[in-house]
């Protein structure tokens, strides 16, 4: 059996950029002018020699369309403003984060005080705070002093935070969430 070589296809990538200029398969385009006023149905030739008379690009704007829309446009500038769009977009995104505290039910009166000026200021920062009450051994037996714990650091924080989930148990602990109001 003879050695052949086997040509591996790769397939085309997927690009966000959209085809410009001779990059443009299709036969017939449908040309959008500068100004954007529909100018008709041209062989994809004559559409580049008509943006090449403008000084400008080809830009295929809508390629799944039946034929596909081209524009006449700055290509650099138009890849500019995208950009700039973006960058606009991602500015006013808000992100915040989970902090967790933890806390046991014996802490006491100037620990919590402490505990809770670090969760004034995630909140302050607008992060989500986790509070959690951890017991360890025969604290066990002391739920309720565990959930005057979590009352408490919720009451001292009311001005500035709202409770986003109930204290729960989950095995040896006892979880709040607080989330900025």
């Amino acid at each position: 059996m003879e050695n052949q070589e086997v040509g591996i296809v790769k397939p085309r990538q997927q690009t966000n950029q959209p085809s410009i200029n001779q990059k443009i398969k299709a036969k017939e385009v449908r040309v959008i002018d500068p100004d954007g006023n529909q100018v008709g149905v041209f062989p994809t030739d004559k559409a580049l020699s008509a943006a090449k008379d403008f000084g400008l690009d080809l830009v295929e704007v809508s390629p799944n369309a039946n034929p596909p829309v081209c524009k006449i446009m700055d290509y650099g500038r138009y890849k500019y403003e995208q950009t700039k769009k973006q960058q606009e977009a991602k500015k006013k995104q808000s992100t915040f984060q989970i902090k967790e505290i933890k806390v046991r039910p014996k802490t006491g009166d100037h620990d919590l005080d402490v505990k809770v000026g670090h969760i004034r200021r995630f909140l302050e920062k607008k992060d989500k705070v986790k509070v959690t009450l951890i017991f360890r051994g025969r604290e066990i037996t002391l739920t309720e002093l565990g959930l005057e714990v979590l009352e408490k650091v919720a009451e001292e924080t009311s001005d500035m935070a709202i409770i986003e989930q109930k204290p729960k148990f989950e095995g040896r602990t006892m979880v709040m969430i607080l989330a900025p109001r």
